[in-house]
């Protein structure tokens, strides 16, 4: 099992974690990551994209002009798609873009990217994250004292209001619940923080059944 360093908010090491192998040190499937983000990506399209089609668009049904002795092409109306200001022929219209993706699939790409971050020292696990009055400038200096010098993804559960307020207006960082971790969001941020409990919390939920 991979042993992290458990650090406080200061950048003390304060203890280690024992992480498992199938979550933090699984064989990394980079097809299968492609495959997650295209997935959610997908689930995250609105599909409202429409056109008119000869049927809606504006505009008389009256013939033209006479069928014959005119010289030009016959034509039966104004809405025609060959005309301007016609409706739209095969043009997109409202649908669902998401589709499923197995559910054992999702959790190998997940092991994958916490891989991915914890093979490049990008996983840092802290004992808890609290922000002091909700600040953003605390989280800031907590981020910055634990060496995170860009954006990150912060782990950590719901009840913690004031570290949820104080990542609300970081740039280039965001917070989430352990239920709620993902390959995008893991690997659109170049760090990983998670507390102790979110860690263990992701792993139990990613190794159940599977022993």
């Amino acid at each position: 099992m991979p042993k992290l360093n458990v650090v406080d908010i200061s950048g003390k090491q304060v203890a280690t974690i024992d992480l498992d192998d199938a979550v933090f040190a699984a064989d990394v499937n980079e097809h299968l990551l492609w495959e997650t983000v295209k997935w959610q990506q997908a689930r995250k399209r609105r599909g409202t994209h429409s056109v008119k089609g000869r049927a809606e668009v504006s505009g008389t049904t009256k013939k033209p002009f006479k069928q014959k002795g005119t010289g030009r092409a016959r034509a039966g109306s104004h809405r025609s798609p060959i005309w301007v200001g016609g409706g739209s022929v095969f043009g997109p219209r409202p649908r669902d873009y998401s589709y499923k993706m197995p559910k054992q699939a999702r959790k190998s790409a997940l092991c994958s990217a916490l891989t991915i971050r914890a093979a490049e020292g990008k996983l840092i696990i802290v004992d808890a994250f609290p922000a002091a009055g909700g600040k953003t400038r605390n989280v800031t200096q907590a981020l910055s004292a634990i060496g995170v010098a860009r954006g990150a993804l912060i782990v950590d559960v719901k009840d913690n209001e004031d570290l949820v307020r104080g990542t609300r207006n970081l740039p280039g960082s965001k917070w989430i619940v352990p239920e709620g971790i993902n390959v995008y969001d893991v690997l659109k941020h170049d760090n990983l923080v998670m507390t102790q409990a979110s860690a263990k919390w992701v792993e139990q939920a990613l190794t159940q059944g599977q022993r």
